[in-house]
């Protein structure tokens, strides 16, 4: 009898709350269906976003509420995410592409793919659906620590061997990336993203921010190459395998060349950094390289901020660490100026040995 009217009282309140806002129970497979539709299919990642959404109705089911949701449920996902494993792909003995298992995932990797992503559908049914989640879970309490972002500079002889690795084709657009200091996904421009005449390549970039990028003489030559390959995309590839799609736009003839995509761009990326013996070394961390070397070479924090499209100042401050051969160098000649000016004795102290 008591669960009757448990139930009986959870119908009525849904009633209730569809009278007020329009919007009945929301279901996960609705949630996260909808999200798809009015902004993951959009994500320069947008592959890695489906694959969340897929992993947030695997553990929950598709038919889960929202609003059911709770921290003892996330926790449990979110331990549940952590034993999983990264994969590579690699090609098997038979040649064919397989997931190779590397590591367990990252707190960072749980935190974006897993519970970042069920934190934007709270958020969007909040802001945009007008849902109401009374008890909505704490979020900061599931968040994983994560490591300190590390700052990893390429060195020349690393620089060298990229340049030895690097495919033809896909030269000009790592070219430009290791020039620019861009996210991956924002090296992937149009030609309507480059304005000849002010000298600048303005395009979207994280959280949907302009982003903008110099048209220096090294990246102008880059761009001079690259014109006329594609009537749309900058930065193309000259396909050496023949693939037949389902539709025109998918097939691939040999010798023709394609836009270079973001998961192409990902996959050439591991192949330049095998072939080219990197390690611990990301396609991020040529950002970092640029931030770096910049910073070392006009000391200017602020010009910095600018070229990474950073925000906040404070962003940049990770790179300060460069200047310590600067600060190191200004001690030393303020102690070697200090020993070499005498030392003069308080008037005080002569009166009274006096």
């Amino acid at each position: 009898m008591k669960a009757e009217k448990q139930i009986r009282a959870k119908i009525e309140a849904d009633l209730e709350l569809e009278r007020r806002t329009g919007n009945g129970p929301l279901l996960l497979r609705y949630a996260a269906g909808r999200f798809w539709t009015e902004v993951g299919q959009y994500h320069a990642g947008h592959k890695d976003t489906w694959k969340a959404l897929e992993r947030l109705m695997e553990f929950f089911g598709p038919d889960k509420r929202l609003d059911e949701i709770t921290d003892r449920e996330v926790a449990a996902l979110v331990a549940w995410r952590r034993q999983q494993f990264a994969t590579v792909t690699v090609r098997n003995d038979k040649g064919e592409l397989v997931q190779k298992p590397v590591r367990r995932v990252s707190p960072a990797t749980v935190n974006r793919s897993t519970t970042g992503v069920l934190k934007k559908l709270f958020t969007r049914a909040k802001r945009v659906w007008r849902y109401q989640f009374p008890v909505e879970p704490n979020w900061r309490a599931h968040w994983l620590k994560e490591a300190g972002e590390r700052v990893r500079e390429l060195h020349t002889h690393e620089g060298a061997a990229i340049d030895l690795a690097v495919r033809y084709d896909f030269a000009p657009w790592l070219e430009f990336a290791r020039l620019t200091g861009l996210r991956l996904d924002e090296t992937l421009i149009k030609w309507e993203h480059v304005l000849w005449d002010s000298s600048q390549i303005v395009t979207t970039g994280k959280g949907g921010r302009v982003v903008t990028a110099r048209i220096t003489s090294a990246v102008r030559a880059i761009l001079n190459k690259c014109k006329g390959q594609h009537p749309v995309w900058v930065f193309t590839y000259v396909c050496r395998k023949p693939r037949r799609g389902k539709t025109p736009e998918a097939t691939r003839l040999k010798g023709q060349r394609y836009p270079i995509t973001y998961s192409g761009a990902r996959m050439a990326w591991r192949r330049v950094r095998d072939k080219a013996g990197l390690v611990d070394f990301r396609f991020h961390d040529i950002r970092h390289d640029v931030g770096t070397k910049l910073l070392r070479q006009t000391g200017n924090i602020k010009l910095v901020a600018r070229v990474l499209n950073h925000a906040d100042v404070k962003t940049t401050a990770r790179y300060a660490h460069v200047l310590d051969s600067d600060l190191d160098d200004a001690l030393t000649v303020f102690a070697e100026r200090r020993a070499k000016s005498p030392r003069k004795i308080p008037r005080s102290k002569v009166a009274k040995a006096a």
